[in-house]
């Protein structure tokens, strides 16, 4: 118990100071705040556990999540907005003070007076790797008049920057209503992607029978249910390890089970592919599919990013390139002229272009001095 209580008294500590009842995305700002806390490995926790010091962060402001995480290594530091009010800080001793100060919004106040102060310029970075854009972390007050435009901030900045057309384009404006409705009902993303993974299922079967209208439907509905999880997910700051194996593996294996399934289809249908190349559009719409994902995770381990990141002809490539959603949209032509098998062979078609594409810009990589091969996208 002893050795327990000790480690208690060093963890790091986690305080909000002020509040603001307006609720963002479901929660309040420092119920936000404190789930950036805990993932930034920091324990929240009363202003009584801060007599040693600890990160404090005001509860009527909305700060981004990379910002605490940053802070958190920054012994010292005080993060001032835009405007100069302070917002937040990194209390080495005594931080009763520091509290104060920052609740009264005084930068110049003792306890703030003397720490490192700095913007978030100077804190945080543009450049999100994993989601492959350039966005500046977010700081703002949290109101009434502010929540609707800091919502919208805080889901366009958790979307890929690079991503097929469909989900760039389409998507967004529906999927921040879905989304908004989800954290409001505390539907969490994991259900939302189980729902996604039963809709797979249905599409596949669906598409075996040969009853394409009822598996687009399905497949459409997947698509956007995949780019809400996500969102939800880092809009709440409830991502997790689990639910980012479940997304991403459903979302790497079941393509080319939906294209078999409607190979399977369309060879039982009226239509049939000839027996001489219907082997051939088969092998094309699923080993080179793996074989083209294949060479996207070569790329990412010799370089230690995304292959669509790194020149703007690969980032626009990647919003047709033959993935799942715009694949979608050659089958969905496809049956809006009644000839499934043409859409199947329109889509082997395109993964054989899209593969080549993608091979010769990792020989060219690969061509490349290594110290030259970086995203456009973090200069």
């Amino acid at each position: 118990m002893a050795s327990d209580a000790a480690a208690d008294r060093t963890a790091p500590v986690g305080v909000v100071v002020g509040a603001s009842d307006t609720r963002l995305w479901g929660m309040t700002a420092g119920e936000r705040l404190e789930r950036s806390f805990r993932r930034a490995g920091v324990e929240p926790g009363p202003p009584s556990r801060a007599a040693r010091g600890g990160l404090i962060a005001r509860g009527d402001y909305v700060l981004d999540e990379a910002l605490i995480k940053a802070l958190a290594g920054k012994p010292g530091v005080l993060l001032v907005a835009e405007d100069g009010t302070p917002v937040a800080a990194h209390v080495v001793g005594a931080a009763s003070a520091a509290m104060a100060a920052l609740e009264a919004g005084d930068a110049s106040a003792p306890g703030l007076a003397d720490l490192e102060r700095t913007d978030v310029a100077g804190l945080g970075s543009a450049y999100n790797a994993a989601l492959r854009k350039r966005e500046p972390p977010l700081v703002a007050p949290l109101t009434a008049g502010t929540v609707d435009a800091i919502e919208k901030r805080l889901f366009a900045a958790s979307y890929k920057g690079v991503t097929d057309l469909v989900t760039k384009y389409a998507w967004p404006v529906p999927a921040r209503i879905v989304t908004r409705w989800c954290a409001q009902a505390k539907i969490t993303p994991n259900q939302v992607t189980f729902a996604g993974f039963l809709l797979v299922l249905l599409a596949f079967w669906a598409f075996w029978r040969g009853d394409y209208a009822l598996g687009l439907v399905a497949g459409w509905l997947m698509t956007f249910l995949d780019t809400v999880d996500g969102k939800l997910a880092r809009v709440t700051l409830t991502s997790s390890s689990w639910g980012n194996i479940f997304d991403h593996g459903i979302d790497l294996i079941h393509p080319p089970f939906w294209w078999w399934a409607w190979w399977v289809g369309v060879q039982a249908g009226p239509t049939p592919l000839p027996p001489d190349i219907a082997p051939w559009v088969l092998a094309s719409v699923t080993l080179l599919y793996a074989l083209q994902r294949g060479e996207e995770g070569i790329f990412m381990r010799l370089y230690g990013m995304h292959i669509h990141s790194w020149r703007p002809f690969d980032s626009w490539f990647r919003l047709i390139t033959a993935r799942r959603n715009p694949n979608l949209i050659l089958l969905t032509l496809s049956l809006l002229v009644g000839r499934p098998d043409l859409g199947l062979l329109a889509v082997a078609a395109w993964t054989v272009l899209s593969f080549l594409v993608h091979l010769v810009r990792l020989f060219q990589a690969l061509a490349t001095p290594r110290a030259k091969v970086v995203s456009w996208l973090s200069a």
